[in-house]
């Protein structure tokens, strides 16, 4: 028999997103926050960039969780609640929830509400006896869950979205992930590995173009809920790694000195201006690690594949 889906919704969208956005821009370096590309288009454009040729991460993380399954079920044992930070599709969740031991709820966290609604009541045509809580929620912030019972809980965080912070916000984030959870609950975490510049180059710029649509779309997401004006075609996306800081930065770039409206407030573009609207740290199994432990957690095992281009870390509260 099929449990419904229950949804909850935790996130005051505007107003976050007008304040945000406006500071952002307002900067002398204009930044805009990775999460605002995450409408229902955004999210349909990063599941199509997921299934192109140059993009590793997202096959690598699926063979990684394919080929360890049993061994990934084994070490994390008899689980009660499976959480997923930023759900997007839910291709990545279906190995664990089909091998995990003794799963009786998951709880799908994603600021896209529709996408995340409609992720979510595929899954529980496939798993009709799980318990499905569907949060529509902003996992980079605090987040008080629907969780009432002390039953062992893991959080589920993959594709590497761990290094769209600043180490200083990754370790923020991991500290208050820590709060949500007891002692020997854990934490499965997917982190793309450094490596060489020519592979993440490609990686963030595949010849169909759809990382570019897909990080220009955060525009239409602007214009389409805070009243902006930009004209995407004045607008270029630009992405490279930075070795030094060993991330991908990623950019939209104006073709053209222009003015720009959002929210009732003008912004000033010269050509070749910039605005920074992603980060994508990359860290190797050694680091990730002892950031984990300066965060409350101890770290329990590692999954690579051939190429260590990717690794899988599961995690528990100390």
């Amino acid at each position: 028999m099929s449990q419904q889906v229950k949804s909850y919704d935790m996130y005051t969208k505007q107003h976050n997103m007008r304040q945000e956005v406006l500071s952002g821009l307002s900067q002398d370096k204009k930044t805009l926050q990775a999460k605002y590309f995450y409408d229902q288009r955004g999210s349909e454009l990063f599941e199509q960039i997921t299934r192109q040729p140059e993009y590793y991460l997202t096959r690598t993380e699926l063979e990684i969780l394919s080929q360890h399954q049993v061994a990934i079920a084994d070490c994390i044992g008899p689980v009660h609640t499976l959480i997923e930070y930023g759900s997007g599709s839910s291709r990545k969740i279906k190995s664990l929830l089909s091998s995990l031991h003794q799963l009786e709820a998951y709880m799908p966290i994603d600021i896209s509400k529709e996408f995340l609604i409609q992720s979510a009541h595929q899954l529980s045509q496939d798993y009709p006896t799980l318990d499905i809580k569907a949060v529509c929620g902003d996992y980079s912030t605090p987040l008080v869950l629907p969780i009432e019972d002390k039953l062992k809980k893991v959080i589920f965080f993959p594709g590497s979205t761990i290094g769209n912070f600043d180490p200083d916000e990754a370790a923020a984030f991991l500290s208050r992930s820590c709060q949500l959870l007891e002692k020997g609950d854990g934490f499965l975490i997917g982190i793309d590995t450094k490596k060489a510049a020519s592979v993440l180059d490609e990686a963030y710029n595949d010849q169909a173009g759809v990382t570019a649509q897909f990080n220009l779309n955060i525009l239409q997401h602007i214009n389409e809920s805070l009243e902006g004006t930009f004209d995407l075609t004045w607008f270029e996306h630009v992405a490279f790694y930075n070795e030094a800081l060993g991330r991908v930065e990623m950019y939209l770039r104006s073709r053209i000195d222009q003015l720009v409206t959002v929210a009732d407030q003008t912004f000033s573009f010269k050509q070749g201006e910039t605005i920074h609207t992603e980060n994508s740290y990359k860290y190797s199994v050694d680091d990730f690690q002892v950031l984990a432990r300066q965060n409350g957690f101890t770290p329990v095992t590692c999954f690579t594949d051939r190429n260590q281009y990717f690794s899988v870390h599961y995690l528990e509260k100390t």
